[in-house]
């Protein structure tokens, strides 16, 4: 990239990309989805607006976990335009609301118009805005904690049903706590492949504790678990405050 641009990468371990320019900060964040929705060949079959709420949240919990806001968006959908089309529009938006994003997010689409689909496949791509990242904050002597339930396809809906799967309105609670130092949500690669995120992001080690409530390396799915380092004297306030499945996962040193 030519230097008079003066855009410089910032090298993360997260699945984001960061770029600072002129002392402000872009963010690109990403995710996708296939084999699940409301056409015939799908292995998990949802309604559009479920699938559109999904898909929003992975890559808004990436871009809002690093003190990031959206400022544009792109969804690939290779569904035929239609009814069911606008329900996956309308859940990804429902999400953008759950994250406090009442004002409007401009957005590209692009659809399947020349053939027929059978099998439901889904992308979105974020841009999002920061004056001040929220990266490499993590302190040593930090808890780790698993707020959630690492959660993958039909067991995701049931988990939802019950309050047991992590959230935006849950992110945005963890991000306002002062004692809440760093978080990160969980995806397909596990609780422990994300803690060691943590760690590197602020160059320290992580441990796990011997005895866990929780499997720190089954994919937790649609961002299913937060994980956030807390001040060791606050856990008891965090546990107070959020009203989902906690686990306590290692210390960071």
């Amino acid at each position: 990239m030519p230097k008079t641009i003066g855009v410089e990468f910032i090298e993360t371990p997260r699945d984001l990309i960061i770029l600072k320019l002129a002392g402000t900060y872009l963010t690109v964040s990403c995710d996708s989805c296939g084999g699940m929705g409301f056409h015939p060949l799908d292995a998990i079959k949802v309604e559009g607006r479920v699938l559109g709420k999904f898909l929003a949240r992975v890559a808004l919990m990436e871009t809002l976990s690093v003190n990031a806001k959206p400022l544009a968006y792109s969804l690939t959908l290779p569904i035929n335009p239609g009814s069911t089309l606008k329900e996956v529009l309308a859940g990804v938006q429902e999400e953008f609301r759950a994250a406090g994003l009442t004002g409007k997010v401009r957005f590209i689409l692009s659809t399947e118009k020349n053939f027929p689909v059978r099998q439901t496949g889904a992308g979105i791509t974020i841009l999002g805005f920061a004056r001040k990242l929220k990266i490499g904050k993590v302190k040593s002597g930090d808890l780790l904690v698993a707020v959630g339930r690492p959660c993958i396809g039909h067991e995701v809906l049931k988990a939802e049903a019950k309050n047991q799967t992590a959230n935006l309105k849950d992110l945005n609670r963890l991000l306002k706590m002062d004692f809440v130092h760093e978080v990160i949500p969980v995806g397909s690669k596990g609780i422990l492949h994300e803690a060691k995120v943590l760690a590197k992001g602020s160059g320290l080690r992580f441990k796990l504790f011997p005895r866990l409530a929780v499997d720190v390396k089954k994919p937790a799915g649609p961002s299913t678990v937060i994980l956030a380092a807390v001040d060791g004297n606050s856990i008891e306030a965090l546990e107070r405050a959020v009203n989902k499945p906690l686990a306590r996962v290692g210390v960071f040193a």
